[in-house]
């Protein structure tokens, strides 16, 4: 296991060839940052991190035995899970919150974050990446765990896991059918968000390289809890390991993004 204040590397199998990725996996500061202008209570809520994908991943990497890469610090530092060029990279206002810290800003403190925090994470990324690719001998197969609230201004959200995605739909279709043969389940692709982000993590590491990729959205309040989070580890393992399983997962394809051509 690999620690720094931007990312935890969670070792595993490496032969495997799948990696688990967490985005926003929690709600850390570094001690020169404080609270960032805001109340403690902002960091229990879900503009600071991914409720239950600490402890979600950490079960699944366990379970199958594979690496797995999180972020360890807040959202609200500023976003793993951005382009460096996207104007929501480092938030002024989310949900409501005012982040004081944030704004203004300076040119010189948004690269000190870049440099600190954004970039050092995806470099783990690329090398773990790459780890896989070696020691297995092929492809990777990415899965990133994320959660989203149960309700957005007032209006529920009925699907308890979704999964995203943009134009490399190999991964996605098998597993939004394992997930929908789940009679108990309402799931949905590309809710509530459209997985096609340009420059987002799985943009970058997952569609530019060819890489076979998924985002997997979990309810908050379905892994709110330790019980919650230990229980949709159970419902996920076996679907990951028969998505491991798949030859058709581990080749390298590129696929047209539906965020337009690529840059090369």
């Amino acid at each position: 296991m690999a620690t720094s204040e931007a990312f935890e590397i969670i070792d595993g199998d490496y032969g495997r060839g799948l990696l688990l990725l967490g985005d926003h996996a929690t709600a850390l500061l570094p001690a020169d940052y404080g609270d960032l202008g805001l109340p403690a209570a902002a960091f229990a809520r879900h503009i600071a991190y991914d409720i239950g994908v600490e402890p979600l991943l950490r079960a699944l990497a366990a379970r199958l035995n594979v690496p797995a890469v999180m972020s360890r610090f807040s959202r609200l530092l500023i976003d793993p899970n951005r382009g460096e060029d996207d104007p929501t990279l480092i938030m002024r206002i989310s949900d409501g919150a005012v982040i004081p810290a944030n704004h203004p800003m300076s040119a010189e403190e948004r690269e000190r974050r870049l440099s600190r925090f954004h970039r050092p994470y995806h470099q783990a990324v690329s090398e773990t990446i790459a780890r896989v690719a070696e020691r297995s001998g092929r492809a990777p197969l990415l899965l990133s765990l994320h959660s989203f609230t149960p309700h957005w201004k007032g209006v529920p959200r009925p699907w308890e896991v979704t999964v995203l995605w943009d134009g490399d739909d190999r991964a996605m279709r098998p597993l939004l059918q394992a997930l929908s043969a789940d009679a108990t389940l309402t799931v949905a692709d590309n809710e509530p968000y459209d997985g096609a982000l340009r420059g987002d993590t799985l943009f970058r590491h997952g569609m530019v390289a060819g890489l076979a990729h998924a985002l997997i959205e979990v309810r908050q309040d379905q892994i709110g809890d330790e019980a919650g989070a230990i229980a949709w580890a159970d419902r996920l393992a076996p679907i990951f390991e028969s998505l491991n399983g798949l030859p058709e997962l581990h080749r390298v394809e590129r696929h047209p993004s539906r965020t337009g051509p690529y840059d090369d």
